[in-house]
């Protein structure tokens, strides 16, 4: 067991994309120089790493902000909260709908179909629908929803579901749909997207993504040191920017749970943990 030892720490991680083995092994050497070796365990989706964590098969998860809320009510929030990505920070959803739609704001999408991504997606799903609620639509009531189902147990970390809803806009076949800002700006930018064609009418609140998440019982001063040495990555070191390019990083900051009060709001309106 790792836990309370000096073994080396066993650290969850979801493989969404092949890259990710490649991601942690860079993480894993960089770790290995600094005297603090890390293993590296695989999951193929977020419920069965946030089980791994449970159970101590790890010490540490490289979590979704949904695996966060699922560990923390697991845990009753006594689960560790770690760094995140400085991109991680401050993120909203767009609405985004046909310039020639005629719809202008929220209002416009009363008895409309809206597209969202899977149904686990915080970002393209979670989120903007109890964003919708707040506005006055209700779930299931106020608008049809149209999931687009890609990568389910992947937390929305694959965007295929996400750019569907979005192609399916294109086409004609939903009146609106929803996408993480980062992605609407990457597709807007290599023309995924013409932004000739569609507009943004809307944001959700900021909100923040991943994080690092610590079993109760493992060693706070342990996790701390695993936190410094993680925080020492530099994107000024080839092999580590290799790696922040591919995890979408420029450094490594103090992670925080108060960016995760819409997803905590949106599972109580859709008691997703529920279900």
């Amino acid at each position: 067991m790792s836990l309370l030892s000096n073994d080396r720490v066993k650290v969850g991680a979801v493989i969404y994309d092949p890259k990710v083995t490649v991601i942690w092994e860079i993480i894993a050497d960089f770790f290995k120089e600094e005297g603090l070796e890390i293993e590296c365990v695989f999951y193929k989706d977020y419920e069965k790493q946030v089980d791994g964590l449970m159970n101590k098969e790890i010490d540490i998860a490289w979590n979704s902000p949904l695996a966060w809320l699922d560990t923390y009510l697991r845990t009753d929030g006594k689960c560790q909260m770690g760094s995140m990505r400085d991109t991680d920070r401050d993120r909203k959803t767009c609405f985004i709908v046909r310039k020639d739609s005629g719809i202008t704001n929220l209002d416009g999408l009363k008895g409309k179909t809206i597209g969202f991504g899977a149904i686990d997606s915080p970002q393209a799903r979670l989120i903007p629908i109890n964003h919708l609620y707040k506005n006055g639509l209700e779930f299931e009531e106020d608008y049809s929803e149209k999931r687009f189902d890609i990568g389910v147990g992947l937390h929305g970390d694959h965007v295929g579901g996400e750019l569907d809803a979005v192609k399916a806009l294109m086409e004609g076949t939903v009146d609106a749909a929803v996408a993480l800002d980062l992605n609407w700006d990457a597709w807007k930018k290599d023309g995924t997207v013409d932004e000739n064609q569609l507009v943004c009418i809307d944001t959700t609140d900021l909100f923040d993504h991943c994080i690092f998440v610590a079993h109760p019982e493992f060693s706070t001063e342990r996790f701390l040191e695993w936190q410094k040495v993680l925080n020492r990555m530099d994107y000024n070191n080839d092999d580590h920017k290799n790696m922040m390019d591919m995890e979408g990083l420029k450094e490594w900051v103090e992670g925080r749970i108060t960016g995760f009060q819409q997803l905590r709001e949106a599972n109580n309106y859709l008691k997703f943990f529920d279900k």
